[in-house]
């Protein structure tokens, strides 16, 4: 019988220690695991793990990964969700062809697209993953500086009103969750020698495809902004609201699809697959073990 098990990573800020001073400050991260890990449990998940703010590092999420790879066997599914900034940090070895290599910004480091590559590689055939990124990510963030990472009041509540949400009057400008590239190569920098380690160790590892069926499900395409809001992102309160506490009926692509109809033109969120990922896991209703 097919089990669930998930991992749920939530930050409202990260180490300013690590990130040359900057806090990364935002209001939903936290709600966002939360909100996702009550779905795994709706869902009858027998191991649902949440990591909030100081606890998401990149140790945690390694640890867990590497024992969820141990534990889970063909059949088996693993959700695993972020909601936090997304960042780029300079690929010396141009494994990427923007010589950027895209990252999770954990409470105490980055944590390197490559490295969620190779943790997937460990995975047995069989095991179906289900990656949900509420982030920025990719070329979006090249291009941002320290206050680039905001927009006006009146862009941000014509996109809201597009998805049903109410104008945050109280706000002057809306976060989006990307790491301005300044902030995230700085930390690069300072610890240049670990991460030249981790992005050797890594090297490579998005040309092997897994054995497991992965499906990934990102917060926006590679030239946009993922929002955050009051509650939860806004990828993560449209997929909420499509979901409708399970009433959502269909397979995985109609469900992106269905979350993109509700989201504004400026934030599409992207839709992927890697590794053995059969007709039947597509097309099954989301989160289903």
């Amino acid at each position: 019988m097919a089990r669930g098990y998930s991992l749920h990573l939530g930050l409202n800020s990260v180490d300013p220690a690590h990130y040359d001073g900057w806090a990364g400050r935002l209001n939903a991260g936290e709600s966002d695991a939360c909100d996702m890990a009550q779905i795994a449990t709706s869902m009858g998940f027998i191991d649902r793990r949440v990591h909030l703010t100081g606890r998401a590092t990149s140790e945690q999420l390694i640890d867990d990964m590497l024992e969820f790879a141990q534990t889970l066997e063909s059949g088996d599914l693993l959700l695993l969700t972020y909601s936090g900034h997304g960042g780029q940090i300079p690929d010396e070895a141009s494994d990427e062809d923007d010589r950027y290599d895209e990252t999770w910004c954990l409470y105490d480091r980055q944590l390197i697209d490559g490295e969620l590559h190779r943790l997937f590689n460990r995975f047995r055939r069989g095991v179906r993953i289900v990656v949900l990124s509420d982030s920025c990510h990719s070329g979006t963030v090249v291009k941002l500086r320290r206050d680039a990472g905001l927009l006006p009041l009146s862009v941000f509540a014509n996109q809201m009103a597009q998805v049903g949400h109410d104008s945050p009057a109280t706000l002057s400008a809306a976060p989006s969750r990307a790491a301005p590239i300044e902030v995230t190569v700085a930390a690069y920098n300072c610890q240049r020698r670990s991460y030249l380690a981790l992005q050797a160790a890594s090297s490579g590892a998005r040309d092997v495809e897994p054995q497991a069926g992965v499906i990934r499900m990102s917060g926006c395409m590679d030239d946009q902004l993922s929002l955050d809001g009051k509650a939860n992102g806004l990828f993560t309160a449209n997929l909420k609201r499509v979901w409708n506490d399970g009433a959502f009926c269909g397979g995985y692509r109609l469900f992106h699809q269905t979350i993109v109809s509700r989201m504004p033109p400026t934030q599409t969120p992207s839709f992927m697959t890697a590794g053995d990922v059969r007709a039947a896991f597509l097309n099954s209703k989301p989160f289903s073990v």
